[in-house]
């Protein structure tokens, strides 16, 4: 059974203060965009492929449509809420990686039993990282909001 991997879109997308608040919907689909990549290629060091990748979306970015590689969950309330419903309905038989930052939805994924990683996983591989722009890249060195 391929590993799940489930990102958290608005810790991701918020973890680079690059104007994404200006167009929520559009860092989503630009974050979404680039992670089919990693259900082919894995997350080095983290988790072998194959991988099935969920995009947890919510507020102003919902309704993200999937694309090939990345299934988006949009949440009718709290994101957290749902990626943690995510763990305990989908990952038990399998490895569970969560992409976030927020270490209050670290404690709840971990206590199902995921494995967490911060927003450089998969943030920084992104140009642009959320701007559209192509020769930017995401979280600059120094900052530390996705260590543990």
């Amino acid at each position: 059974m391929d590993s799940l991997v489930i990102v958290d879109a608005a810790n991701v997308v918020g973890s680079v203060p690059n104007g994404w608040w200006r167009d929520r919907r559009g860092a989503a689909e630009r974050l979404r965009d680039a992670l089919p990549a990693y259900a082919e290629g894995g997350l080095p060091g983290l988790v072998a492929p194959p991988l099935e990748i969920v995009l947890v979306v919510e507020g102003a970015a919902r309704g993200v449509t999937s694309v090939e590689g990345v299934r988006v969950v949009s949440a009718s309330g709290s994101g957290d809420d749902r990626i943690v419903q995510l763990v305990a309905d989908e990952a038990a038989d399998r490895d569970c990686l969560v992409v976030t930052a927020d270490r209050g939805l670290r404690e709840r994924v971990q206590a199902l039993g995921a494995r967490v990683t911060g927003p450089r996983t998969v943030w920084p591989r992104v140009p642009g990282a959320g701007t559209g722009e192509g020769d930017r890249y995401g979280a600059g060195a120094g900052d530390t909001r996705d260590e543990e």
